[in-house]
């Protein structure tokens, strides 16, 4: 559990392009959130994405100059931040933008060489290097191979409840990385 009242954990998921993490993690989060955790998401992508369309106000409003967009709503809201310079993200600043006492725990996408507790999804058939080798913030590797040789547990990638109640188990047991909320 939390340790730290306005807190949250974390945990990442790493794997090479087409391993699964995304698959894995939209059956976790069902889940995970089935058993009240507050879940959140971080996803890395190294491609420019759009997430409103033409002739919208808040597109309009976005691409005549405004730096931040908050679209608020009654069902949900969506919040757009225009990098000044197209840089790499920062997990700390994605963090940041989190109402992170509201969650429980976030699930990180990419990011793989942040120093973060991580599971990795490795499918030996694509041949790939395992992570696990050479990155020691890995706990875990979820693969469809048994028979895997790695220097952690592995996980049955094929089987996800068992993976979420590993989650589970690791974040009540305080196994996770803590990050406070800043104060707002």
């Amino acid at each position: 559990m939390s340790v730290f009242p306005d807190s949250c954990s974390l945990l990442g998921f790493a794997g090479f392009s087409g391993s699964g993490k995304t698959t894995l993690l939209r059956h976790l989060v069902a889940l995970l959130s089935q058993r009240q955790l507050r879940i959140g998401i971080i996803k890395h992508t190294h491609h420019d994405v759009e997430q409103d369309q033409p002739g919208k106000d808040s597109f309009e409003l976005r691409h005549a100059g405004a730096r931040q967009c908050l679209l608020a709503g009654p069902q949900r809201s969506i919040l757009t931040y225009e990098n000044i310079e197209a840089t790499e993200p920062d997990l700390n600043e994605s963090l940041s933008r989190l109402s992170l006492k509201q969650l429980d725990l976030v699930l990180i996408e990419g990011f793989r060489d942040q120093a973060i507790n991580k599971i990795e999804i490795h499918r030996p058939q694509f041949g790939k290097p395992l992570l696990c080798l050479t990155d020691p913030h890995i706990i875990a590797v979820a693969t469809d191979d048994p028979n895997l040789a790695a220097p952690v547990p592995l996980l049955d990638l094929n089987n996800t409840k068992v993976i979420a109640d590993t989650i589970e188990q690791w974040w009540q047991a305080g196994r996770l990385q803590e990050v406070v909320s800043s104060a707002v």
